[in-house]
């Protein structure tokens, strides 16, 4: 089976290609043949059709043909009647379009279909019957039923057999229109006193190859006289109506006479068309010839009809015409409007002219009915351009900005020029997918936050907010802490930052009095491909908290010596007997310091400045005054809950030294103190024995073990052989534990008045191996003065004692 492909190239105005193929194609073949290749038809490869999802595109809801794509053919997906699908028309095509995506492209495909002798001509009845004078004259005609056949071209209707042909002849005659009218033709008079009945068979053969034909049975029956015929005023009648005029329109009016009289000059009219569409839409009133509009007339569906009318008598004599009736146009077709390809989804950085959806219009009217206007009707970054006749493509006319406008409704309108002009419109609802072109943006430009010394590491400092007007993983904000160093230590010992919320937490406690401010940077990325971010500056001030006391500088507090200010017995109101200095690391009013007088031995006599802390005398001295006077000075900051320090300013009022030396040693002289002494003379006596008894238990446990094991080595009957370990001798060549006391006794001046302090244990013990490995271990005993009394007139150093042990392992 032949098949003709021919192939049609066109320039597109847009990115779009546009090109054409046709194919020629006999009806009727079956489901899956082939009918080309459009792959290399096209001139694309097989892939391509693949990744653009090539598919076909038809108007209507039937489709024909189907695209295999992996072998980039087209093949008949249903069985195709040419009679069905194109009726008389031709030539008979399919036309659709193949669209390919990525990028949008479309080809026109027409397929021609070709006509197959699978249609006999055919009559609309089986037999007719005539009434025939026998007056009939030779050369009278009786117009026959065409026969009708469904295929065209040569396989259409040939020609017309009649037989017998005793008494008829068949003539035909060719109208304008290219149809036959069968005529038969008396050419031998009848006598229906002979033959009162004939039977004749029209048989009507096509051209096809096989031959196929159809046959009509006639049946005349023979009357008396009735020698006039009816005759039409015009052969040919020509009107126009309007489509969708109403039911019941007179179209127009045919008139025959019959010269006759009587019954067989009474005329009675008819429509004679067979197997098309006029009886249903078109009536004649068989008395008057009124030809009246009975159905629906559509333009779009048969711009013009032929009416054949026959006028009859009752002698069976007849005449036919032919009424051409043209259908007006009238704008009643909305124009249709069908989208091709239509992408939902398109990136924000589109280039211009990008290709978003294809368009096909159409307008079944004709004329200016049938122009359409097409245009959008938004102001929206798109435009609409016309590719071909019919075709358009959305394309993109400017930038375009999903942060600005995420999605756009773009309404189509197409309206044609009929009047009144109709119009239709749809709505494309466009999806702008988000490219990552925004960084974050922070809501400040930089940022400071506070935070209270001596805080809890971990504590939330504060947050730091970033958006980004992308959108989805782009509009993902991390944040990161910028590597950097705040007085040579990393930021990242300091501080950390929360990479999900921006939250800055403290990584340590922050002590104002080391550090009071330090900034770093925190950058913001968004989760895009590449990232992008931005930097802000973070600058973070320590707040000073009261957790420093008041140090005192003045006077000194000494452990073991005695410090007094002397005030003369001839001191006036106001004199000046010291100043008490103090200092606090805290700043502000954590800062702020206040002098009170807690306790005096006569608080009558001195008062303390309450800023300056300046101790001074309120009376004048006199000789009633004890010689000794002992103040506590506390010294308060200002802080919330306030810290304080407390100093004890001794006071000597006298004249002389002596006075003073002697009344300050008797001062020491206190029970308090005695019984301190004894607590730890006690306690140092426990220790003592405590340490005496284990060396001595650990000592009989080891000469045991090595008895022990004596005693297995003799019944062993093996030689004994001393063994001494490396690291271990006698040093002292004696095994004992000698003990070597040292005391040294430090008296005043006044040695009759004085009694002699023992000390308490030493605060550290050291145990020392010698690295000689000669075995030896010191311990080491070291002790300090117990007197911490400040008021204790004596520097006393007690004794102290120094015990070597040495031993040997047995």
């Amino acid at each position: 089976m032949k098949r003709l492909a021919v192939l049609f190239f066109c320039v597109a105005s847009v990115s779009s290609v546009i090109g054409q193929v046709t194919y020629t194609i006999p009806e009727e073949m079956t489901k899956g043949s082939l009918i080309g290749n459009i792959a290399q038809d096209l001139g694309l490869e097989t892939k391509r059709l693949i990744s653009g999802k090539a598919r076909i595109y038809t108007r209507g809801s039937d489709e024909y043909i189907e695209l295999n794509r992996d072998r980039g053919v087209l093949v008949v997906k249903e069985r195709i009647d040419r009679e069905t699908l194109c009726r008389q028309t031709t030539p008979c095509a399919l036309h659709f379009q193949v669209i390919l995506e990525n990028p949008m492209e479309f080809y026109s495909v027409t397929v021609q279909i070709t006509d197959i002798n699978d249609n006999a001509p055919m009559f609309e009845e089986n037999k007719v019957e005539f009434k025939i004078s026998e007056s009939a004259v030779i050369g009278s005609k009786f117009v026959l039923e065409r026969a009708v056949d469904l295929d065209v071209g040569i396989n259409d209707l040939k020609r017309y057999e009649l037989k017998p042909t005793d008494n008829f002849s068949l003539k035909l005659h060719n109208n304008a229109d290219g149809k036959k009218i069968v005529e038969m033709v008396l050419q031998k008079p009848l006598d229906r006193e002979k033959q009162e009945h004939i039977s004749l068979v029209l048989t009507a053969v096509d051209g096809g190859e096989p031959q196929m034909s159809g046959a009509m049975q006639i049946d005349i029956t023979v009357l008396d006289v009735n020698d006039n015929a009816p005759v039409f005023t015009q052969p040919t009648y020509k009107a126009t109506v309007t489509e969708n005029s109403p039911k019941g329109t007179v179209v127009t009016t045919v008139t025959a006479s019959d010269a006759d009289q009587g019954s067989n000059g009474k005329v009675t009219y008819s429509i004679t068309n067979r197997l098309d569409d006029v009886r249903r839409l078109f009536i004649v009133n068989k008395d008057n010839g009124e030809i009246t509009l009975i159905g629906n007339i559509d333009f779009e569906q048969s711009r013009h009809f032929q009416v054949d009318v026959r006028a009859s008598d009752d002698g069976g004599l007849t005449d036919s015409s032919k009424v051409m009736i043209d259908v007006q146009d009238v704008n009643d077709n909305k124009p249709e409007i069908n989208i091709m390809s239509e992408s939902n989804i398109i990136s924000e950085d589109a280039k211009l002219n990008t290709v978003v959806t294809m368009i096909n219009i159409e307008d079944k009217d004709t004329g200016e009915n049938g122009k359409v206007q097409c245009f959008v009707s938004e102001t929206v970054p798109f435009l609409l351009k016309s590719s071909t006749n019919n075709f358009y493509s959305l394309v993109t006319d400017s930038d375009l900005d999903r942060e600005r406008a995420s999605e756009y409704n773009i309404t189509v309108t197409c309206s044609d020029e009929g009047v009144p002009s109709l119009s239709s419109s749809v709505t494309l609802t466009l999806q702008i997918s988000d490219v990552n072109d925004n960084p974050p943006v922070f809501e400040r430009s930089s940022y400071e936050a506070y935070i209270v010394e001596n805080n809890t590491p971990g504590l939330s400092i504060f947050t730091v907010k970033a958006t980004d007007s992308d959108w989805n993983q782009n509009a993902r904000v991390s944040y990161i802490l910028e590597d950097s160093s705040v007085n040579g230590v990393p930021v990242s010992s300091y501080v950390s930052v929360s990479a999900d919320s921006g939250v800055i937490h403290a990584v340590r406690s922050f002590d104002y009095e080391q550090i009071k401010d330090f900034q770093f940077c925190i950058k913001a990325q968004d989760g895009g491909s590449p990232p992008l971010s931005s930097n802000v500056t973070v600058k973070i001030m320590i707040q000073d908290q009261n957790d420093n006391a008041p140090q005192v500088l003045y006077p000194v507090q000494t452990g073991g010596s005695l410090v007094a200010e002397m005030v003369p017995r001839s001191a006036d109101v106001g004199y000046l007997v010291t100043k008490v200095v103090a200092v606090d690391v805290d700043s502000g009013q954590n800062a702020w310091l206040s002098y009170k007088l807690q306790k005096a031995t006569d608080r009558a006599l001195f008062e303390v400045g309450l800023q300056n802390g300046e101790v001074r005398t309120i009376r004048q001295v006199t000789d009633k005054d004890a010689v000794k006077q002992r103040l506590t000075v506390i010294v308060e900051d200002n802080g919330q809950p306030s810290r304080s320090a407390t100093v004890i300013v001794n006071v000597a009022v006298a004249d002389s030294f002596p006075e003073v030396l002697s009344e300050f040693t008797d001062f020491t002289h206190d029970k308090e103190y005695n019984e301190n002494l004894t607590f730890y003379l006690v306690l140092a006596l426990a220790v003592v024995s405590f340490l005496f008894i284990t060396c001595v238990v650990v000592i009989i446990s080891v000469k045991i073990y090595r008895w022990r094991q004596s005693r297995i080595l003799y019944h062993s009957n093996l030689p004994v052989i001393p063994y001494y370990p490396p690291r271990y001798s006698d040093t002292l060549g004696t095994g004992t534990l000698p003990h070597v006391y040292n005391y040294e006794v430090c008296r005043t001046t006044d040695s009759r008045k004085s009694d002699c302090k023992f000390g308490r244990a030493g605060s550290q013990n050291v145990l020392i191996m010698d690295p000689s490995s000669t075995g030896t271990m010191q311990r080491i005993q070291s002790e300090k003065s117990i007197l911490d009394e400040p008021d204790s007139p004596l520097e006393v150093r007690l004794p102290y004692h120094t015990l070597y042990a040495s031993y040997r392992k047995i």
